[in-house]
């Protein structure tokens, strides 16, 4: 049976990606060596890395915008201590918007680098919904926030004007929606949602915002070092880097972002009018905050989840329990869930209402 998977990460890739993954772990490039044991300093995988990095700008229209790319290590975790390395200056601050544990962990290692001012936070509620009153502080070295938020189901519809830098991670909706990708200095992602194996980690920076901290930055936490060496400074993390460059070449020749954006919004969509017509269900996170990639709802009577788990695991879904923090399900649609994979998650809902309303009307 084929299995629909909703795992929150590592998730879904593409079919393509996982059949040359494959082909190319028993002969890379007809080179009669696996893409696991080629050197980092092959010409065959420094091709990669030079095509993956400019696919990346090209992607995101950033293209001869000042940005470079980079594939590095250390997941997202380790880019919320890289970014206050290398952008908040020595008697500065930083500021960060709170919607989530990401979003909170990236603030507790701010905090090891000089003030860290919260702007808002959504926490009072359990994470549900985005802060939208807030001001930035203009002497901030930079401005830190979360675009989507994994865990509890919410997204940033829009992104602050401001004067400031602005860093993002965008972990969990990285190539998934068009946006003006300009409007941020610094973008990182960890790969394993949206482009690839987990392993390695996206970082998009603008040059010209580099160097100014006034910090002595350990070599491998400075990303202008690594910028010169191309990403290649210590041996790069190979094979996550061939899956990635190849799942950005499925969402090239499938039309871009603009195109991945119409049918991630066609899923959602599909779900979360499900969630609000259904009685069985409610979803958590507040309405105009609701994420296009995980989405967040519980059963209304929680004695029907066992009848619930057991519907949705005979029709080959995976993946869809909720976070402890928020309980119920989890439903993430990356890029690479196919529609079809929404609507078998939506005819299980559909007929668990039927079930308990022919038993309800028997009961009566």
């Amino acid at each position: 049976m084929k299995k629909h998977n909703y795992s929150a990460g590592p998730c879904i890739l593409p079919q393509e990606v996982f059949e040359k993954s494959a082909k190319a772990i028993l002969n890379f490039n007809n080179s009669d060596l696996s893409i696991l044991e080629i050197s980092h300093r092959s010409k065959d995988f420094v091709a990669v890395m030079e095509e993956a990095r400019a696919l990346v700008l090209e992607l995101l229209g950033l293209e001869g915008k000042g940005y470079q790319a980079l594939f590095l290590q250390g997941g997202a975790s380790l880019e919320f201590l890289m970014v206050p390395y290398n952008l908040m200056k020595t008697d500065g601050k930083a500021a960060y918007l709170d919607t989530g544990t990401w979003a909170n962990n990236a603030i507790k290692e701010a905090k090891h680098f000089g003030e860290t001012v919260v702007v808002a936070s959504s926490k009072d509620q359990n994470y549900n919904y985005i802060p939208t009153e807030y001001t930035i502080p203009t002497d901030a070295s930079y401005f830190h926030c979360t675009s989507n938020n994994t865990i509890f189901g919410t997204q940033m519809k829009s992104f602050p004007q401001t004067n400031v830098p602005i860093v993002c991670d965008m972990s969990s909706d990285i190539f998934s929606r068009t946006l003006d990708f300009s409007q941020f200095d610094l973008i990182y992602a960890g790969a394993q949602k949206n482009m690839g194996p987990a392993g390695t980690t996206l970082v998009v920076v603008k040059e010209e915002i580099l160097g100014k901290s006034g910090r002595t930055i350990p070599s491998m936490l400075d990303y202008e070092k690594h910028i010169k060496a191309e990403s290649m400074y210590n041996t790069p993390a190979v094979f996550p880097v061939y899956a990635s460059l190849l799942t950005l070449q499925w969402l090239k020749n499938l039309g871009g972002i603009s195109a991945i954006e119409k049918i991630n919004q066609a899923k959602a969509e599909l779900l979360y009018n499900e969630i609000d017509r259904n009685s069985l269900f409610i979803g958590t996170a507040a309405v105009e905050d609701r994420s296009t990639m995980n989405a967040t709802f519980l059963l209304v009577n929680p004695e029907h989840q066992e009848t619930f788990d057991k519907m949705w695991k005979e029709a080959g879904i995976s993946g869809l329990a909720g976070h402890r923090s928020v309980g119920g399900y989890r439903a993430s649609m990356y890029n690479a869930l196919p529609l079809e994979s929404v609507q078998v998650l939506v005819d299980v809902m559909q007929k668990l209402e039927e079930v308990f309303s022919v038993q309800s009307q028997l009961a009566e």
